[in-house]
């Protein structure tokens, strides 16, 4: 969604570096190319001229005029800035002191929140809670079975005892769901709520009824971030009509510009809490504003790739693939394993999303976005058509084989021999980076593929001493050499005169160097 303006502030920025010192115009200049990006983007005008005004101030300041490289030092500025606008901190949600903790979504008709209310269950089930669904939106058509859908799929509890399609009472059945939550122990209750085309008076009564009701601890607002800057103007009614909370966003996987999102906390004071960028249900996580500046500044979203990793691996399977690797320069490593290992990568998410969370990876976005996910599939189909001892074994791996293999996987007989080639590649590398030898191909970095040893010391041959390039200078030393080796001639130890030599005198040039 950020593309665009991720594009933009990486060029504008390109144009600071190698400057060893920033004038009053090369500021000028950014911060003219920042506000033209953030326009772009839709960010909404008072937050740009606010984020503008901030970042100019401190530009011209001391932490920038005194910095080692001036260029990163407005950098940093601009990624500080990003995060106060986005919210600052990171916002938790607040749970009661007695279950149950009520949270109640609001939002216009087509915000998601229904869908939102499976992926914010499937959340707090993660976190240990046992959630309850309720579905109040008895308006919509089919409300009140898609919530039921997606609660099942979710694996959490849903309270409908209404069918919906304009038949109920929302207001009473979000009063019975507290009652019926305390009598089944569910310790969360996520009460849907339902929405308009637009901002209403029907709409903000039975939000505010419902609310009344319920007492929420949490009113989350939901909003979707591709309708631009309606989205500041509907929160600001939400805000001024029914309160909440925190702002929740939906479709931050879309292609739209998104920059109303970037908005909406510095509006309305409310931080954004929940981010939802994807339609599974298990697409959606907490919202960090300094991640998402990094993400913006193509800085990468290492911890997040970090948690999903968490998720996904588990410590006793890491460490012993770590042990085969490690060992018998990792000729226990089979091909199953690395089957094992594609498929729990594959879990996480897809491969372009994960690389996006590097640093740096803006430069070769296009390649990315051009990914294939279904090579892994293939490479799955090729590993699955192996016979167990295939596996454990590729080099037994010969031409009738491959060619039966690839017959298995409708592939060509080329690509399951680059798949074989390519795992002892794979593996070699891995194994070398197991036994603490680092990246190959760096001989004689500790860390690195070389340590010490790996490169024979080189003798230095001894220099002569070297003459001096003054004719006069270097007659005299001549002259203090030949007197030296006349001395040593007449039988003086190392050179030095003989004790009967009472004549002895040092050259004029070793009178005058010694005073």
């Amino acid at each position: 969604m950020f593309d665009t303006l991720s594009d933009r502030l990486a060029a504008t920025f390109k144009n600071l570096r190698g400057k060893g010192r920033l004038s009053e115009a090369d500021i000028d200049a950014t911060a003219r190319e920042i506000r033209i990006a953030l326009l772009e983007a839709d960010v909404a005008l008072p937050v740009v001229r606010a984020f503008i005004a901030n970042v100019k101030e401190r530009a011209r300041g001391v932490e920038v005029s005194q910095a080692l490289n001036p260029a990163q030092q407005v950098v940093k500025i601009v990624n500080e800035e990003l995060v106060s606008i986005l919210g600052g901190e990171t916002r938790r949600l607040r749970f009661a002191k007695t279950a149950p903790t009520v949270i109640m979504l609001a939002g216009l008709q087509g915000a998601g929140k229904t869908t939102l209310a499976g992926k914010l269950g499937l959340w707090l089930k993660g976190q240990g809670h046992s959630p309850l669904l309720v579905a109040c939106d008895l308006q919509r058509p089919n409300a009140v079975n898609q919530l039921s859908v997606v609660a099942d799929r979710a694996g959490v509890a849903v309270y409908a005892p209404e069918p919906g399609n304009g038949v109920g009472d929302p207001v009473q059945v979000a009063k019975d769901s507290i009652e019926y939550a305390r009598s089944k122990q569910y310790d969360v209750v996520v009460v849907d709520t339902a929405g308009r085309l637009g901002i209403d008076q029907e709409l903000m009564q039975q939000a505010a009824d419902i609310r009344d009701a319920v007492s929420p601890d949490e009113i989350l607002f939901v909003v979707d971030a591709m309708i631009g800057q309606d989205a500041v103007n509907t929160a600001e009614a939400f805000r001024d009509g029914v309160g909440f909370d925190g702002v929740v966003l939906s479709k931050l996987d879309g292609d739209a510009r998104g920059g109303a999102a970037l908005s909406i906390a510095h509006v309305t004071g409310k931080q954004i809490m929940f981010a939802s960028n994807g339609e599974k249900l298990d697409e959606f996580d907490a919202f960090h504003p300094d991640r998402m500046a990094s993400r913006i500044l193509d800085m990468g979203d290492l911890l997040t790739l970090i948690e999903q990793a968490e998720k996904t691996f588990s410590q006793e399977e890491a460490a012993k693939m770590a042990s085969k690797l490690a060992s018998s320069k990792g000729k226990d490593f089979t091909l199953d394993d690395f089957l094992a290992q594609m498929e729990q990568v594959r879990k996480m998410g897809s491969i372009s999303k994960l690389l996006g969370m590097l640093p740096g990876m803006g430069q070769i976005k296009d390649q990315i976005n051009n990914i294939d996910e279904r090579d892994v599939d293939r490479t799955a189909a090729i590993i699955k058509s192996m016979t167990p001892k295939e596996r454990a074994e590729p080099t037994i791996i010969n031409g009738s084989r491959r060619a039966r293999i690839a017959k298995g996987s409708g592939v060509e007989v080329s690509a399951v021999k680059n798949l074989v080639e390519r795992f002892f590649e794979a593996r070699k590398m891995m194994s070398k980076m197991a036994q603490g030898g680092g990246m190959p191909g760096m001989p004689g970095m500790p860390g690195m593929g070389g340590g010490p040893g790996r490169q024979k010391k080189q003798v230095k041959q001894a220099k002569g001493k070297r003459k001096s390039g003054n004719p006069m200078k270097r007659k005299a030393e001549e002259q203090a050499a030949a007197a030296r080796r006349e001395q040593a001639a007449q039988g003086g130890a190392f050179g030095l005169p003989a004790q009967e030599d009472k004549s002895f005198e040092l050259p004029d040039e070793f009178k005058k160097f010694m005073g």
